[in-house]
């Protein structure tokens, strides 16, 4: 085993002992380290293809990295079915290159996060198979949750629950018991009721963190405690009970208990490693999940559903920040990442169907991919402009935001996948309904041909489509509009200009446009329509704009400008 690195003192938005910590306002960049670059040509990236690219992620100015899961993994959900927590798996390098990775990116004053996956395991965990080998009621059995079937010879599940990529929520082993699995039948859930396991993932966080690692991001952070009662409610009666802390499955009460004991654990660091929590629960219970004394911030997923739209912007900007201030932390700003259908196609596409409650009936951008994006149609150029516009509105609010790899590319979502090339549980297990995640996960082009489009010297794991070429770095690099330039314009502007953690709002005249400034001067105006919007700017200079092309004095369609003294 390597020797764990120490983080180096150098870092970018290293702060006084009197200054905000770096994480409340810093730009994230989140890594799907299976496509993001592959140096060994197995066609699936590795930690090596990160360090590689250490200095693009340098010139694109993000504060730090998150790493998607990149451990051991049979791959039965993208790597989050992890079979090992403390080590790297196989197939994308060792611990060592790991170490090297680290400490390469913390040269060059980039911060490392890493996904903790503690609800389930994979079926493939040493603990799981040791599971299947002990009899019912074993240690062995307890660290997991397994229970007697229903029936006269107990060959039903315990419960009609449904498992959240589709099918049921529970599988039999050979000697009849059956084990809860709340997502893939290879994703055993822990319990965590057991002194164990919480004693193992303390360990985990510990190993990680010698190692240099600066902070966490904590998968499906409201599931881990459950409640089970000898009969258990059927799927109808779970899913209309009150998520108010004493759900049997979700956002219980108790799951802070866990928190706090690994709080503890980050804040015996010199600095306090950070940690965010994946957590899908009621708007009013966010601060629970964010403040000090759990993971100390949360993300704020609302912009993943929302139109481009000036009202629904106005509104989850409002809402976020309320909730930052109940919580003591700051807001998280999200418009893609590895679970949803990009952003650049959701703005090319109509506006999401929405039910009584004002979410989208179903995901933005399914009836596209079921189509195999023929419809409705994609307006390519339209979505672009719009993710523009939307990506320099959300660098400009206060707080942390986090982007996902390929984005700064404007990328769009690849809906030309193979069935034979499709990986998502979810596509396998909800057929003819969700074809699953793969479209967002497709590796990068960094160059305009090859056989992966410079991805790896071989072909890609998810194959690329040839209009992914138009998009690779190579081409963009040198074009002073494109994409990739205005997200290394609009880093290197919002480190010089940050302030405070506020806004204010300021009256345009149309329900379509916002403008917001900051503490020291800084403003930022989007127009959300479709008409140029004449903007008022005395005594500000535009510094960024989303669309270059636009005329003096007006904002145009869909587009952001930036504004400073």
């Amino acid at each position: 085993m390597s020797q764990a690195v120490s983080p180096t003192p150098d870092l970018r938005t290293q702060a006084s002992p009197d200054a905000a910590p770096w994480w409340r306002q810093a730009v994230v960049y989140q890594v799907y380290p299976r496509s993001f670059a592959d140096t060994d040509g197995n066609g699936l990236g590795d930690i090596a293809g990160i360090t590689s690219r250490a200095d693009y992620l340098d010139e694109l100015g993000v504060d730090a990295v998150w790493l998607s899961p990149f451990y051991p993994s049979a791959l039965a959900d993208g790597g989050y079915d992890v079979a090992d927590y403390r080590d790297v798996d196989p197939k994308l390098g060792t611990l060592a290159d790991f170490d090297e990775m680290v400490a390469t990116l913390h040269a060059r004053g980039i911060r490392v996060v890493v996904d903790i996956v503690p609800n389930h395991t994979s079926d493939l965990h040493e603990w799981f198979q040791e599971a299947l080998l002990a009899e019912p009621g074993s240690p062995a059995r307890e660290r997991y949750i397994f229970r007697e079937g229903t029936g006269p010879d107990g060959s039903l599940p315990p419960s009609d629950w449904v498992s959240a990529f589709g099918g049921p929520a529970w599988e039999r082993v050979p000697d009849g018991q059956w084990y809860l699995h709340h997502f893939a039948v290879e994703q055993p859930d822990l319990n965590w009721s057991n002194p164990e396991v919480r004693a193992d993932f303390v360990r985990t966080l510990r190993f990680w963190s010698d190692r240099g690692v600066d902070g966490f991001r904590i998968d499906v952070a409201h599931m881990l405690t459950k409640d089970l009662a000898e009969v258990l409610p059927s799927q109808a009666e779970l899913d209309a009970m009150p998520r108010d802390g004493q759900h049997p499955t979700i956002d219980r009460d108790d799951v802070h208990e866990v928190y706090a004991e690994w709080r503890a654990v980050f804040d015996s660091y010199d600095p306090p490693r950070t940690a965010v929590a994946e957590a899908w629960v009621d708007r009013a219970r966010v601060p629970l999940y964010a403040r000090s004394e759990s993971l100390g911030q949360a993300f704020n997923f609302d912009l993943l559903e929302a139109d481009f739209d000036a009202s629904q912007f106005r509104e989850i900007v409002t809402a976020n920040l309320e909730l930052a201030g109940a919580s003591g932390s700051s807001s998280t700003w999200v418009l893609s990442n590895h679970d949803v259908v990009r952003h650049a196609t959701r703005y090319g596409l109509p506006d999401a169907e929405r039910g009584a409650d004002g979410r989208p009936s179903r995901k933005h951008g399914q009836e596209w991919l079921l189509s195999g994006g023929r419809e409705p149609e994609l307006d390519r150029a339209r979505g672009e402009r719009r993710a523009r516009a939307a990506t320099l509105f959300v660098l400009g609010l206060p707080g942390s935001a986090y982007l996902y790899q390929g984005e700064e590319l404007g990328l769009h979502e690849v809906a030309e996948i193979e069935v034979g090339q499709r990986q998502d549980p979810t596509f396998f297990r909800s057929p003819g309904f969700d074809l699953g995640r793969d479209g967002c996960r497709v590796p990068l082009p960094w160059e305009t041909s090859g056989p992966s489009f410079g991805f790896g010297p071989g072909e890609a794991h998810l194959s690329q489509p040839e209009w992914m070429g138009d998009y690779a770095v190579e081409r963009q690099v040198d074009h002073d509009d494109s994409t990739l330039n205005l997200y290394r314009r609009a880093l290197a502007l919002r480190t010089n200009l940050q302030a405070g953690e506020s806004l204010d709002w300021f009256e345009t005249g149309r329900a379509d446009v916002l403008r917001f400034g900051r503490p020291n001067g800084w403003q930022i105006v989007t127009n959300f329509g479709d008409e140029p919007y004449a903007l008022d700017a005395a005594g500000l200079s535009v510094v960024l704009a989303s669309d270059p092309n636009a005329a003096p004095g007006v904002v145009a369609p869909a587009s952001t400008v930036w504004l400073a003294p």
